[in-house]
């Protein structure tokens, strides 16, 4: 659970997470996390699907993971250290109402977060108090749109854009295209 440690030193590219500036402002951000090399760092992910294989059955199924990345690229994508947290479904989509079936994994992250839990730590074979971050989701739109509450359909859409989108309304349909604006990023 500490091999993030060494996989920082003297990294000229991005491996791992945790050689990323996200990472690294964190540490900087919350020294007293980063200062326990076993706390425990965490991403969110989540996609919804009909379970059927059918439009036809009105029917939806939101699996919410957690993947741990203290671990190393080979171990931390493997589905053995993948975590269902929780499934959401029912005929619909949960929509804006996501938020209250995720009130029980908010409010254990948020404990983790505060005060941490007692645990066995078996290769130093003692006990730590243990905590944990929610440092980033792994979504879609649509899902992104649903965790945070954001309006993905409009011209405003991308949160990081804003109003600088190259985005635009048709003349007469009035529908936003983003024809290409997904290009202004790369190099």
């Amino acid at each position: 659970m500490t091999w993030h440690l060494k996989c920082r030193e003297d990294v000229d590219e991005v491996i791992h997470p945790a050689a990323s500036e996200a990472w690294k402002h964190f540490d900087e951000t919350y020294p007293t996390f980063a200062e326990e090399p076993r706390n425990v760092r965490l991403g969110l992910c989540t996609d919804g699907f009909n379970p059927f294989g059918c439009s036809t059955t009105p029917y939806s199924c939101w699996p919410i993971f957690l993947i741990v990345y203290n671990l190393p690229p080979e171990l931390c994508m493997k589905s053995e250290h993948i975590f269902l947290a929780l499934i959401i479904a029912g005929p619909k989509s949960p929509g804006k109402y996501i938020d209250i079936m995720l009130w029980p994994l908010i409010d254990e992250l948020k404990e983790l977060w505060r005060n941490g839990v007692e645990t066995y730590d078996s290769f130093r074979q003692q006990n730590f108090i243990m905590k944990a971050t929610l440092l980033w989701t792994i979504t879609d739109f649509p899902s992104y749109g649903m965790l945070f509450g954001w309006s993905t359909h409009e011209k405003l859409s991308c949160p990081y854009c804003m109003e600088n989108t190259k985005a635009f309304q048709l003349q007469y349909g009035r529908k936003t295209l983003f024809f290409d604006c997904h290009r202004q990023f790369l190099p």
